[in-house]
């Protein structure tokens, strides 16, 4: 992908949802993604392009990592050093090659579950593109300590969020029960950490195997 569509991605990214063709559904890819993760920042930027150029849907699960890690027995590289240390090498150099900007949060790791609750309710509001075109930079981009609420009602204002209505919806029973249904299905279905991808029954992980997703739509 190149350094111009990669921009294009980062500034909006397109919520596309499911269509029908004549009697068949068209291509589509399930993203499982955690704000908290740098990789599915990088897999943020690069996945709509992907789907745009395979004619694909792309199917957004917002998911909670922490609690898929409890569920399936991982943990955050963030809490097993060498492989810490190795990744702020490797995000960089990913990074680089996307042509898209990145910075480590110097408050890694944050803890998510408002912000995760808060990409099911702006899913279901119709309005996650906004809402990840304003999270996602403000945490690998911009490096705020977005587990403050002060800090993610900015973030979200300046990106044209009503704050105050979202904040409202996160503390909804049924946004709560989505994003827990989203992590269970997603252990259930053998995911480990995020993000994952699945193009049919095939499982891809990690932003480094998006050249296999490609492949998998283009098939």
């Amino acid at each position: 992908m190149n350094s111009r569509n990669s921009r294009e991605a980062l500034e909006g990214t397109p919520v596309i949802r499911t269509k029908m063709k004549g009697n068949h559904m068209t291509k589509q890819v399930e993203f499982l993604f955690d704000i908290g993760s740098p990789t599915a920042y990088l897999a943020y930027t690069q996945l709509p392009g992907i789907a745009a150029s395979a004619g694909a849907d792309i199917v957004w699960q917002p998911i909670l990592l922490g609690g898929l890690f409890k569920a399936v027995g991982n943990q955050s590289p963030a809490f097993l050093a060498p492989k810490s240390a190795w990744m702020a090498s490797d995000l960089p150099r990913f990074a680089n090659r996307y042509g898209v900007p990145f910075q480590q949060n110097k408050y890694f790791p944050i803890n998510t579950l408002a912000l995760m609750r808060g990409a099911v309710a702006a899913n279901e509001d119709g309005i996650l593109e906004e809402y990840l075109a304003a999270v996602f930079p403000a945490m690998w981009v911009q490096s705020k300590k977005m587990d403050e609420f002060d800090v993610v009602g900015e973030t979200l204002q300046s990106g044209g969020i009503d704050s105050e209505r979202l904040f409202t919806r996160i503390g909804e029973q049924s946004i709560k029960d989505k994003l827990k249904a989203n992590t269970k299905d997603a252990a259930e279905r053998g995911a480990f950490g995020a993000p994952t991808f699945f193009v049919g029954k095939d499982m891809f992980f990690g932003q480094d195997r998006l050249d296999f997703v490609a492949e998998a739509l283009a098939g």
